[in-house]
């Protein structure tokens, strides 16, 4: 038995996010498939980060068991020729038996991207949150460097997380500008159910002037989720990459 990793990339538009579910079609489904068609064999992967509905990734991290003895860096090429358009196999590789995608050290980076035009524009809909009002950037910066470091990230996550501990670690949070383009890019030990998207609605709360950059601090020590730790929509955030601190 040998145990393949695939580094994933996909476009999240058409698909209900990572896990398997009843309804809707997911990028772990679509996988499984692929895989299955390929060896002959029955084949369930186990992805590192399980995002949402119409999230995006360049970097996932998956893994499956196989008796195949396709050359592992084959692998790749083998999918890609059997996948979607909009999910592609970016790399793939042999690695220890042990080895799990989620239960390790690692640094995961999101991007959260934004488009600050007055008007819409149709060809970037499906990868940025469009917002009308203009956005201080210099503000967001402000109330961003509230985050950076460990905290009880609970005031920024969904209530249905099941996660054992709500604490975490960023390591970098940056807001980039080019022209109408705004990137949120952060960088952590691990992220929470909705994390980065409540992160991303209330910097731009931040941004169009609703809050002072200190509100990002209050609701950090408030606790608790509230209705002031909006959550922007899922199309403006992509998974950049997961990087596993022992290969370093």
């Amino acid at each position: 038995m040998r145990r393949i990793r695939l580094t994933v990339a996909y476009d999240g538009t058409n698909y209900c996010g990572w896990q398997i579910q009843p309804n809707g079609i997911t990028i772990e489904e679509v996988l499984n498939k692929a895989i299955c068609k390929l060896t002959g064999e029955e084949i369930q992967v186990i992805g590192a980060s399980r995002t949402d509905s119409g999230v995006h990734a360049r970097g996932n991290i998956a893994v499956f068991d196989t008796e195949s003895r396709i050359p592992a860096e084959r692998f790749s090429y083998a999918l890609n020729q059997r996948l979607p358009k909009d999910i592609v196999v970016v790399k793939s590789d042999e690695v220890d038996l042990n080895w799990h995608p989620r239960y390790q050290d690692t640094l995961k980076t999101y991007e959260y991207h934004i488009i600050n035009t007055k008007v819409p524009i149709p060809t970037e809909r499906l990868y940025n949150y469009f917002v009308s009002f203009d956005l201080d950037v210099g503000q967001m910066r402000r109330g961003a460097a509230y985050l950076e470091g460990e905290h009880d990230f609970a005031p920024f996550c969904c209530i249905r997380t099941n996660a054992k501990t709500t604490v975490r670690t960023i390591t970098d949070l940056q807001i980039l500008q080019s022209g109408e383009h705004i990137t949120i890019r952060i960088t952590g030990n691990g992220f929470l159910y909705n994390m980065v998207r409540i992160i991303a609605g209330v910097l731009v709360r931040v941004g169009r002037g609703f809050y002072e950059p200190e509100k990002v601090k209050e609701l950090l020590e408030g606790g608790e989720r509230t209705r002031e730790a909006v959550t922007a929509p899922p199309q403006g955030l992509c998974l950049m990459e997961i990087r596993y601190q022992n290969e370093e």
